[in-house]
């Protein structure tokens, strides 16, 4: 997305306070709230006319919850980004709403601060799951107490540009590669670590805490 224009955030969340918090805590950040529901009932009625880059979407809604919610809209646009927010849930939800591809999730008792780098990390094409799904990666490495894994200079090399949250798109601008090059050295990394792909990943740092509710 052109980064001059501000990210735009349809919010569902059936406290306005915390609607209207957000409002002001999003002024002046290159964030706005493009559209907001109390209910799932109410964003479903407002999707068709609505025009966002990132759900933020509360997992307790009083009509039916927000995993409902994403698993609707996911074969409604199959290409919208969605962040779950949420103050409470347990490893077992955020794991389901991993498998059906939410782009991260996030505890609503974080600072502003973390959820506007959230905001802006999956509206970039990232992934944030209580941190980028990058470090992630680096901190499951390091957490297995194997750090050199049998991988490549070029592997290392990638690791430790995701370690810094690179994307994958700029890790291929730095390295002077393609993205789909990219892709391969980290498929095979997450081969070296055990893991098949993404969302293992995450269930991988959930369960070893590497990644806190």
């Amino acid at each position: 997305m052109d980064s001059s224009l501000p990210i735009r955030v349809f919010l569902v969340d059936d406290h306005l306070l915390f609607r209207m918090g957000l409002r002001t805590a999003f002024e002046d950040s290159g964030i706005e709230i493009a559209g907001e529901a109390g209910c799932a009932s109410e964003f479903f009625d407002l999707l068709p006319s609505a025009v966002f880059d990132v759900l933020l979407l509360d997992i307790v809604l009083p009509d039916v919850s927000g995993v409902e919610v994403a698993r609707r809209l996911r074969k409604f646009s199959p290409l919208s980004k969605i962040l779950v927010l949420s103050a409470e849930s347990d490893s077992e939800t955020v794991c389901d709403l991993v498998d059906m591809g939410v782009d991260g999730f996030i505890s609503k008792s974080v600072p502003v601060e973390e959820l506007r780098r959230a905001v802006e990390c999956v509206a970039g094409g990232g992934e944030y799951f209580g941190k980028d799904a990058a470090r992630i990666l680096n901190d499951v490495r390091v957490a297995r107490g194997r750090c050199d894994c049998g991988f490549t200079g070029r592997e290392n090399e990638i690791v430790g540009l995701c370690a810094q949250g690179l994307s994958g798109k700029e890790i291929a601008s730095r390295l002077n590669i393609s993205l789909k090059t990219v892709e391969a050295h980290k498929n095979n990394i997450f081969r070296k670590l055990g893991i098949n792909n993404s969302v293992e990943l995450v269930r991988y740092a959930l369960k070893y805490g590497i990644v806190k509710l």
